[in-house]
C-alpha cells in the first residue's frame, strides 16, 4: 500500500492495542504502544532510502529484503529496543506488549503489501521471487477512507477505542475476503469475455483504484501480450505487446539498471527508436498501464556502437520522458 495508508493502518493497530488490558491501563505503555505501531507500519519501506543513492537500486530492492521473513523479527526488536527504554522501560512484560504490537505492525504492512501488484519478496530468504496477488490497488478509499473516520472518531471520543477497532478491522477483514473473491470469479471468467481466446493463453488481472475497472493483461503463447481493459465487466483491448527483436535490445540487459528493472518485473517489453547518433531501448511494464501507456519504464539511450550515454528507471509519462531525453542528452557512463 502507499505510505499514507500505511500510516493510518498504524494508528489504527494502535487503537486496536487497547482490546490489551494490559496497554489499555497503562496510559504511558499506550503511547509506547502508538508510537510502536506506527513505526512499524513504515519500517518495511525504510528501504526507500535508496532512492539517494540510484533509482534504479531502489527499484530492485524495494519490498525485498525489508519485507522478508526475518525482519518479521527484527523490525520489532529494533523498535522495542528502542521505545522501550525511551519511555522507561525495562520490565519483560512492557517489552514483549511493545515487541507484541510493533510485530503486528510490521506484518500488517507485508501482508497487504502482497495484496496489489507490486508485490513483496516475502518469502526470502527461501526464494527471491516477487509475490503480488493484484487483488487491492495500491491506494484504496475504501481502506483509507473507513481508517480516517475510526481515528476521527477515536480522537473525539465519540466512540471508545475498543469496540471501534474491532468493528473497523473485522470491516477491513471482509472488504479483504470481498476483493479476493470478486477477483478470483473474474480471472476464472475472464476468457469467457475476450472472443479471441486460445488455448494456453494466461490472464492477469490488476485493480485499479475504480471498483468497477480492472486492467488486463493477456500472456500469449509466444511471449506477446495483449493488454486492455475491464470496465463493468466490458472487455476492451488497448493494444498488443511484443518485445523488439533489435540487437540494441539484447545489448541493453547487460546495463546494471536494466537488469535492476527486469529483476523486478516479469512482464516487461522492449521497444527501439534508432536515432541520428544511436538507438534508445524503452522498457515498460505491461501490467501499469495509464492512458494506454506504460509509465513504469527503464530506458537506455546508446550510441552507434552501442555504448550506453543515459539511462532512466522510474515513472514518466512518454511526454516527459521524450522532453527529459531530448533536453539532456546524457553522458558517457
Amino acid at each position: 500500500m502507499d505510505t499514507a495508508t500505511h500510516l493510518v493502518m498504524g494508528l489504527g493497530l494502535a487503537g486496536l492495542s487497547f482490546v490489551d488490558p494490559i496497554v489499555a491501563s497503562d496510559p504511558k505503555l499506550a503511547g509506547a504502544v502508538m508510537l510502536a505501531t506506527v513505526l512499524a507500519s513504515q519500517a518495511p519501506d525504510a528501504d526507500t532510502a535508496l532512492r539517494l543513492k540510484d533509482n534504479a537500486m531502489y527499484i530492485r530492492n524495494h519490498r525485498g529484503i525489508t519485507h522478508s521473513l526475518p525482519f518479521l523479527i527484527l523490525w520489532p526488536a529494533l523498535i522495542s529496543f528502542v521505545l522501550g527504554p525511551l519511555f522507561g522501560f525495562t520490565d519483560l512484560q512492557a517489552l514483549s506488549h511493545i515487541a507484541l504490537w510493533s510485530f503486528i505492525g510490521v506484518g500488517v504492512h507485508v501482508f497487504s503489501d502482497l495484496f496489489n501488484t507490486y508485490g513483496t519478496q516475502a518469502a526470502r530468504p527461501f526464494t527471491e521471487k516477487w509475490i503480488a496477488w493484484n487483488i487491492i490497488h495500491i491506494f484504496d478509499p475504501f481502506i483509507f477512507g473507513s481508517h480516517i473516520a475510526a481515528i476521527l472518531l477515536w480522537i473525539t471520543g465519540i466512540i471508545p477505542p475498543q469496540p471501534l477497532f474491532i468493528t473497523l478491522y473485522a470491516c477491513t477483514i471482509l472488504y479483504y475476503i470481498w476483493r479476493t473473491v470478486v477477483h478470483a470469479r473474474l480471472t476464472r471468467n475472464i476468457k469467457l469475455k475476450d472472443l479471441h481466446h486460445s488455448a494456453g493463453e494466461r490472464y492477469i488481472v490488476i485493480p485499479t483504484i475504480s471498483l468497477k475497472r480492472w486492467n488486463v493483461v493477456k500472456v500469449k503463447k509466444d511471449g506477446s501480450y495483449d493488454v486492455g481493459q475491464l470496465v463493468n465487466n466490458r472487455l476492451e483491448w488497448f493494444k498488443h505487446a511484443v518485445c523488439s527483436t533489435h540487437p540494441a535490445v539484447e545489448i541493453s540487459k547487460s546495463h546494471p539498471d536494466i537488469q535492476s528493472f527486469l529483476y523486478f518485473t516479469s512482464y516487461a517489453v522492449a521497444e527501439v527508436e534508432e536515432l541520428p547518433s544511436g538507438y534508445m531501448v524503452r522498457w515498460g511494464d505491461v501490467r501499469y498501464l495509464h492512458r494506454k501507456q506504460y509509465p513504469f519504464v527503464a530506458v537506455l539511450v546508446m550510441d552507434n556502437q552501442y555504448r550506453p550515454l543515459n539511462t532512466y528507471v522510474g515513472w514518466l509519462s512518454s511526454e516527459k520522458l521524450d522532453k527529459r531525453f531530448s533536453i539532456d542528452p546524457g553522458s558517457l557512463r
